[in-house]
């Protein structure tokens, strides 16, 4: 019996209108073989958990250029807490200043990319650390 396939759900959190990165990043994660839910712009925290657990995902990676990292980023990892569905990775990636990324990482957020991390990298992040859940 083989492994069940990835599933990712990419997310924009917020008011933030630049979806180049999550697309790319998107389309990276298809081309490795996940299966990817992309939500497009504009979504809440609670649409982007909804959806994750409606499409029962693996992991959540939420691209975020706005600025507003520190607020929404927390609140997707404690509606999944609140929902019984921690067992969901999230990871994040952006314009996300260096000193906030341990507080990112204490608030429940399992990674941070930042600018200039390739798609590689970020792929074979997400195979050795992200698991189908049961």
């Amino acid at each position: 019996m083989s492994e069940r396939t990835l599933r990712i759900l990419v997310g924009k959190p917020g008011l933030d209108g630049h979806d180049r990165g999550a697309k790319i990043i998107a389309r990276a994660f298809r081309d490795a073989g996940f299966e990817v839910i992309y939500t497009g712009l504009h979504q809440t925290p609670e649409q982007i958990i909804s959806a994750a657990i409606q499409e029962d995902v693996d992991a959540v990676g939420l691209s975020i250029l706005s600025g507003a990292h520190n607020a929404l980023l927390p609140r997707v990892c404690q509606l999944l807490k609140d929902k019984g569905a921690d067992d969901i990775v999230v990871f994040g990636g952006g314009v996300i200043p260096d000193d906030d990324i341990p507080g990112l990482k204490s608030a429940g957020v399992s990674e941070v990319f930042t600018p200039g991390t390739s798609t590689e990298d970020i792929v074979k992040w997400v195979r050795e650390n992200v698991t189908p859940r049961a």
